[in-house]
């Protein structure tokens, strides 16, 4: 099966359609939100500083997450970095590998996206241990900080550019 992470905006109007569509197990919404949200994040108020993604899978999407930028970085993320929110994969879809795909695509993605970024950031609930694992074993690197977010506390991982190649995946 060929994957590939495309920008929401080249989309042809029937994988934007799948990409409404796309629904997590209802146990994940309080960690990653629904597709309206995302969505809704992307294209009521358009914003340079906010890219949706889609991953595609044989052409249909089973995959989609946010990158931003400044202005609309969360506090605690680095001025020079893209945060990852969002990623969610189709419930139907989930434990086939489309997760690690994302990741995997996506430094190459959000550099040229964004040439100037350093590093992407994102902030995980420490109670996803799915997620938590999913990251970690993507080389994601623990910041060591916690914080008190929406669930519970949230623990802060980045990924540095430049190390090797485009990225460390």
């Amino acid at each position: 099966m060929q994957t590939r992470l495309v920008a929401y905006e080249a989309l042809n109007a029937v994988q934007q359609q799948q990409v409404g569509a796309l629904e997590v197990h209802p146990e994940q919404l309080p960690f990653c939100g629904d597709m309206y949200c995302a969505l809704n994040t992307l294209l009521v108020n358009p914003s340079p500083g906010v890219k949706g993604f889609a991953l595609l899978a044989d052409e249909r999407p089973v995959a989609f997450l946010l990158l931003k930028r400044p202005p609309c970085l969360p506090h605690w993320a680095d001025e020079h970095s893209a945060t990852l929110h969002a990623l969610q994969v189709d419930r139907q879809q989930q434990g086939r590998g489309f997760g690690k795909a994302c990741l995997q695509a996506l430094p190459a993605a959000a550099i040229q996206a964004w040439p100037q970024i350093k590093a992407l950031e994102l902030s995980v609930d420490t109670d996803n241990v799915a997620a938590m694992g999913l990251y970690l074993g993507a080389g994601w690197v623990d910041s060591g900080e916690a914080y008190q977010g929406r669930v519970g506390y949230e623990r802060r991982l980045r990924w540095v550019f430049g190390r090797c190649g485009v990225g460390l995946l």
